[in-house]
């Protein structure tokens, strides 16, 4: 604040007044680096240090460390790899069964298919159209033998040949 007032009333008066404004903050700034250095300056050596010949020693308690450290670890990383397993498993198998269901819709649209046009193709006016168009009448009476049907003596008989069979010696 004071050197602001200072500031101002440079600007008002001399500019003598300004010079010696700026002398002094120069000073204050010169002050200031001096004290963040402190009294002495910096000097850096560099210190040449041989460790070739050290030889590290094993510590006994380390290795047990390390080693309990290396089970544990080992241990939480199995039991992530069988989640992530099992996860993308059971992914993998719904996957498979909307696979499965969009199959079986499929499979059920077909069969729905097939009976309508076996509906169709059964159609007894159908059938007796086409057979019309082909030439075929209707079947007198006695011109129609079911197979397993007790037969009638008394109707008309359709003639059988029988296949000779020889007689083995």
């Amino acid at each position: 604040m004071a050197t602001q007032a200072m500031v101002a009333q440079g600007m008002m008066g001399t500019s003598r007044d300004a010079e010696w404004v700026a002398e002094h903050n120069a000073r204050l700034l010169a002050a200031q680096r001096r004290g963040r250095r402190g009294p002495t300056p910096e000097a850096l050596f560099t210190k040449r240090i041989d460790n070739t010949r050290l030889v590290k020693a094993d510590d006994p308690a380390r290795a047990r460390e390390m080693r309990s450290f290396a089970y544990a670890m080992a241990f939480l990383l199995s039991l992530a790899l069988v989640y992530g397993w099992q996860h993308f498993s059971a992914i993998e198998y719904g996957y498979r069964m909307e696979a499965e269901k969009q199959q079986v819709q499929q499979l059920e649209e077909q069969n729905r298919q097939m009976r309508l046009t076996e509906a169709q193709l059964a159609d007894p006016a159908r059938i007796d159209t086409m057979a019309r168009e082909l030439g075929l009448v209707t079947p007198h009476p006695g011109q129609v033998v079911h197979p397993g049907a007790p037969v009638d003596n008394n109707g008309a008989v359709m003639a059988e040949a029988s296949p000779v069979v020889p007689a083995i010696h």
